[in-house]
């Protein structure tokens, strides 16, 4: 971890929406903000259990040739960093700048265990999996 790390926004991610929680925290490090995201391997996809481990699978199966990409990753909270990585234009150096603004971690780390949390869970009616789960199913 960067030592000079110092979140603006800390996002508890436990029982929250995959799309949710990449949008906004994707959205707020474009407006400047320093984000860290907590329990990563607790968030949701919602749909088919079946459904969403095929997809993923398919993801990760999909390579270039000689085997140069590209890469998807396994881990709950390198998930959660692409899917915010995705809703950035990293390509170009604004969203680049952005996208360094945001760590994604599997626990809360001991630094961020008293500061205040935005919650970021909402009812939800659809079946859902959760990340850590899929990541030992893919």
């Amino acid at each position: 971890m960067r030592s000079s790390f110092v979140p603006n926004l800390v996002i508890d991610a436990k029982g929250a929406v995959l799309g949710r929680v990449a949008s906004y925290a994707a959205k707020q490090a474009l407006l400047g903000k320093v984000i860290a995201i907590v329990n990563c391997k607790y968030v949701l996809i919602t749909g088919r259990r079946g459904n969403s481990i095929e997809e993923y699978n398919a993801i990760r199966r999909r390579g270039g040739s000689s085997l140069k990409g590209p890469f998807f990753p396994k881990n709950p909270e390198r998930i959660v960093k692409r899917t915010i990585r995705g809703m950035l234009n990293y390509q170009q150096q604004r969203g680049l700048d952005a996208f360094k603004r945001v760590m994604c971690y599997n626990d809360v780390p001991s630094e961020f265990a008293n500061s205040s949390k935005i919650s970021m869970v909402r009812k939800t009616t659809a079946k859902t999996i959760d990340l850590e789960d899929l990541s030992r199913e893919i």
